[in-house]
């Protein structure tokens, strides 16, 4: 299958830090692949270098076949990047659907048609009842799928999810869970994924990376690394599953 996403030893340190280390993976067209590990492992600095927020010191990113490292935020997005973050910050006095229908500008220079392809999203992330809601009004699980929603309006063909399932209940993750299965099926998105919630990672995931330390210590189908001595010493084993 052809990597949509390849990571070739890419580092980066923060002055005395070293946040990631000689990383390398391939993310193929079309899966969900999941990065998980212990806090400071280094996996918001990877999405942040491949989102363009960083340069990698050393390394290349390719993404669909052409060199992204090194390219601004807006130029990685308008190549076909998407990406949430782990603070979920949406336009607070916009309504629900004015937020999506910022992302869906990026692609579309008429509002008319933005506001068809917010109104699409919305429908797909369970939101469309209320996009008329002050984002501000939102319950976190509602604030955590629009920030889904905002990323998917700008067209993607990656999307970068940074635990959008943090602080979710079970059975509001597994509405999400449910959600993403669907988007992925449906409209063969790529999805790479930063999770700490092992349900949903297990549920969703075709292939799991471990960082520790910034560096990879696993890399393979779901049971065989959560079955990985390296994995379990050094972070499911401390972790509520």
């Amino acid at each position: 299958m052809t990597a949509l996403l390849t990571v070739d030893s890419i580092s980066k340190r923060f002055r005395g830090l070293l946040a990631v280390d000689k990383l390398s993976f391939e993310v193929p067209e079309g899966r969900i692949y999941a990065v998980i590990g212990p806090n400071g492992a280094g996996k918001t600095t990877l999405f942040n270098m491949i989102a363009g927020v960083y340069a990698p010191d050393n390394g290349t990113i390719t993404f669909d076949g052409q060199r992204i490292d090194g390219l601004s935020p807006d130029k990685v997005s308008r190549r076909g990047v998407g990406r949430t973050f782990q603070i979920v910050r949406p336009f607070p006095a916009l309504s629900v659907e004015d937020n999506v229908i910022v992302g869906a500008l990026q692609r579309r220079h008429q509002v008319k048609d933005a506001q068809a392809h917010a109104r699409d999203v919305l429908r797909r992330l369970d939101l469309y009842d209320k996009r008329g809601q002050r984002a501000s009004a939102l319950t976190l699980p509602d604030r955590k799928r629009l920030e889904v929603a905002r990323a998917l309006a700008t067209d993607p063909k990656l999307l970068l999810l940074d635990e959008v399932m943090a602080g979710l209940r079970p059975t509001e993750t597994d509405r999400m869970v449910s959600i993403l299965k669907e988007l992925n099926r449906e409209t063969g998105i790529t999805i790479l994924l930063i999770e700490h919630v092992m349900r949903a990672v297990m549920a969703l995931a075709a292939r799991i990376l471990v960082m520790h330390h910034g560096a990879p210590i696993a890399e393979g189908l779901p049971a065989e690394v959560v079955r990985d001595p390296a994995v379990i010493h050094s972070y499911l084993g401390a972790e509520d599953l």
